[in-house]
């Protein structure tokens, strides 16, 4: 990274969509703060996908100068070159950066345009990103699924992207959480959205602006059009800003360190086609310290139940989003054992957990009750060991740390990198968090 004084030297992020937004103009503009283009290349090398070329251009959009970022699709040009070289990687002026590559030696996912959510999900799983990149990454897509799904009457897992599938959304929506991952510790807001005005044509036919699935993800977030024509925001855009922003509003009073441009792909009468994206300061409270938000808990009891089958349940539901899901052993009537299933979710998927238990269950029914629940904020940071660097949970109460645990993952594969005990690895982590 560069310039890590000033565009990480804030505890706000203030995205501005007044112009729309979309995948690409995510990542001009962070890469406009001061991002590295070889960092964001580099992270990206661990996804297996291949086929493209990224660009970083500035350019100039109604005389504001921005950055455009790319992802040229180019599988003819790389199995030309496959057997010369892995990465080809090129500056061909001051100003803009390319490159282009083919991954080898492992399992490659070439179907194109027509992936399912399912095959996107086991993608970014088989990677070698952070814990965090692929949660926000996955969680992103499962959002997008089921805005499809709920529009085209499909299950999110079998929900097949067209345009969304291809090779640059895929790129544009891990590479915006590969970068997003350096700002988790920032309160996100995003200002109203402007998704547009007229028609758009896409693969089921010709609809009104926004697209179908952006109107879905945008549900609740304050929207306006003004004088611009065509599909400002895109579901890639809409579905980003909806995962990544905390809340949307006005612009907090702040102190702005940095500011990034990114570049819609056109010019458009009547407005800069930018997205701006500015990071800062605030002395007023940038978050409740203990949220407080209502979620759904459902609960079944169950006797006739293999016990293996939970496991597989548990796994399904974390996957489809649940925020908690657990068993606890009881005893029903006739003194038999059983045990009691509890899955945690928003109030607004009520329906769609109890589908998964109803499933993947042998309950024949639940039970569910709105409840309270107040969680601490928390904060992500990379300490060094000796064995390697570990990213420490912190959760805060009054902006101070009360509790930091080492991420399970990143200790697990030191220890399986060193051959060193899970617990050793642990406590150098927690042991480097609280020397530094």
């Amino acid at each position: 990274m560069t310039n890590t004084q000033s565009y990480l030297s804030g505890n706000i992020l203030f995205i501005e969509p007044g112009s729309g937004a979309s995948g690409d103009m995510m990542i001009g503009a962070l890469l406009d703060l001061g991002f590295s283009f070889e960092e964001l290349r580099e992270k990206l090398l661990l996804l297996p996908l291949d086929g493209y070329r990224l660009s970083a251009e500035k350019c100039s959009r109604s005389g504001i100068q921005a950055t455009k970022f790319d992802v040229h699709e180019s599988r003819e040009h790389d199995q030309k070159h496959e057997h010369h070289h892995e990465h080809e990687h090129e500056h061909s002026h001051a100003h803009k950066h390319e490159h282009s590559h083919v991954h080898k030696h492992r399992p490659k996912h070439h179907h194109h345009h027509q992936r399912t959510f399912a095959d996107i999900r086991a993608m970014i799983e088989d990677s070698g990103l952070s814990l965090w990149v692929k949660e926000k990454s996955i969680e992103a897509f499962r959002r997008l699924a089921e805005a499809e799904g709920k529009i085209h009457g499909h299950p999110a897992d079998q929900v097949h992207f067209h345009e969304v599938g291809a090779v640059d959304s895929i790129v544009d929506m891990v590479g915006t959480m590969i970068i997003m991952e350096s700002f988790r510790s920032m309160r996100v807001i995003s200002s109203a959205v402007n998704v547009g005005q007229g028609t758009l044509e896409c693969q089921h036919g010709i609809y009104p602006v926004p697209a179908p699935a952006a109107q879905e993800l945008l549900r609740g977030v304050p929207v306006f059009s003004n004088s611009m024509t065509g599909e400002l925001t895109t579901p890639t855009g809409a579905v980003l800003l909806t995962t990544l922003a905390d809340e949307f509003g006005a612009r907090p009073p702040m102190k702005i360190a940095a500011t990034g441009y990114g570049a819609g792909t056109r010019e458009t009468p009547g407005g800069a086609n930018v997205l701006r994206i500015s990071v800062g300061t605030t002395s007023e409270k940038t978050a409740d310290p203990a949220p407080t938000e209502q979620v759904a808990v459902i609960e079944a009891a169950i006797d006739d139940m293999n016990p293996q089958l939970f496991g597989y349940f548990q796994k399904k539901a974390l996957s489809a989003g649940a925020l908690d899901v657990y068993a606890e052993p009881i005893h029903m009537k006739k003194n038999r054992p059983a045990l009691k299933i509890t899955c945690v979710c928003n109030v607004d998927d009520i329906r769609r957990f109890a589908g998964i238990i109803f499933r993947e269950t042998t309950t024949i029914g639940i039970r569910y009750t709105i409840a309270d629940r107040i969680t601490l904020s928390r904060e992500f940071h990379e300490v060094p060991t000796q064995y390697g660097p570990v990213t420490m949970k912190v959760s805060l109460l009054d902006g101070r740390p009360v509790n930091y645990v080492p991420e399970f993952e990143d200790c697990r594969r030191l220890a399986e990198q060193t051959g060193k005990p899970l617990k050793e690895i642990q406590a150098a982590a927690v042991h480097a968090y609280i020397a530094g």
